[in-house]
């Protein structure tokens, strides 16, 4: 095949798969001189405080093993991309309209690792993927996801209840969750205001990472409050039905007793293989490098939220990216299926992981 013209990365290297071992994160990054950086730069620059996310992982960091596929797992994926391929409208829930056309954004955002953490959590099976897949197409839409802008999601965000910033020890964006600096009162928007940053934060995965790692910190009293049970159930149904294959690692830290009921009631919903990825009050320096972990949570990070300097730079960091991996989609030929790791700023590679 005739090589695809590059475009700069998404994340301002290149990078080139590896089939055998893990992955170091000094592979995927050029020199500092070339990226005019230093290594955990944050957006702006800032330090001591630092008041934006930072740009890369650490080289303490690395990345997965990506195992291949076996042959029936080949076989189903192809199945698979087969019938994608043919859809041209996702369902609607309400008659009228009966369907919603399939748009670029939908297209882009079937890509082949996409199809294949919907198989994974269908235990390959080709068709209920499929109903899911498409199930998922339907609630983007009429969710609402491109309609919640910053600024609509930014007074939720005011007291930096929520931070995307670092990486952990695998290259998995870390996303923070305070609790104690809740400002807002209970609603919908809330829920709102996390899968809005849950897509930020899949904006700024490296490639060659498809998860995330999810910190809570109880590190502030919730006024005697706990989270809702139906705003708990509401938040696992979209994380489980709609963001497959995506939490790489739940951390709770600092839970006080009026958090622990919570819970206890919220347990008996919560899946299996993400009930395993949960660990409650873990050392976090040995999950995440100290370099990119806040001093709030154990790490050496001196971190400063400030919302007028914080979302400003967070969405136009978010913003570039997804504009580069959009360039890379159309230069590729704006495929259903299309790789992940090529999108983020990969070398471009066949269906048997060569270069082209």
């Amino acid at each position: 095949m005739a090589a695809v013209a590059q475009t700069e990365p998404a994340n301002g290297v290149e990078t080139q798969p590896k089939q055998n071992g893990a992955v170091d994160i000094q592979d995927l990054h050029t020199s500092a001189a070339k990226l005019s950086l230093a290594e955990n730069a944050t957006y702006d620059g800032s330090t001591n405080p630092a008041k934006t996310p930072f740009i890369n992982p650490s080289s303490e960091s690395k990345l997965p093993t990506i195992p291949a596929l076996t042959p029936d797992q080949s076989t189903k994926y192809e199945k698979l991309l087969t019938t994608v391929k043919l859809w041209t409208t996702k369902p609607s829930t309400t008659p009228n309209p009966p369907d919603h056309p399939l748009t670029d954004s939908d297209r882009m955002w079937l890509t082949r690792e996409c199809l294949l953490r919907y198989l994974r959590a269908t235990k390959w099976d080709v068709h209920q993927a499929g109903v899911r897949l498409q199930s998922t197409l339907t609630w983007r839409q009429e969710y609402g996801l491109e309609k919640h802008t910053p600024e609509y999601v930014s007074p939720e965000n005011a007291t930096g209840k929520q931070v995307l910033t670092g990486y952990d020890i695998a290259g998995r964006p870390c996303l923070y969750l305070n609790p104690g600096k809740q400002n807002t009162e209970r609603s919908n928007k809330q829920v709102e205001h996390l899968v809005f940053m849950l897509e930020r934060t899949i904006d700024l995965m490296p490639a060659g990472q498809e998860n995330l790692a999810l910190i809570i910190n109880f590190d502030k009293k919730l006024g005697g409050e706990r989270p809702p049970l139906w705003q708990g159930k509401q938040v696992l149904n979209i994380l489980q039905n709609h963001y497959p294959e995506r939490l790489g690692r739940g951390l709770v830290i600092n839970i006080p007793w009026i958090v622990q009921p919570f819970f206890k009631l919220i347990n008996p919903f919560i899946d299996p293989a993400t009930r395993e990825k949960l660990k409650f009050d873990h050392d976090l320096r040995l999950l995440v490098p100290p370099v990119q972990l806040l001093k709030t949570h154990g790490g050496d990070v001196d971190f400063e939220y400030e919302h007028e300097v914080y979302w400003p730079a967070l969405n136009e960091l978010a913003a570039k990216r997804r504009a580069a991996m959009v360039e890379r989609w159309e230069t590729a030929g704006k495929k259903v299926g299309e790789s992940e790791w090529y999108l983020r700023g990969g070398e471009k590679v066949d269906s048997e992981g060569e270069g082209v």
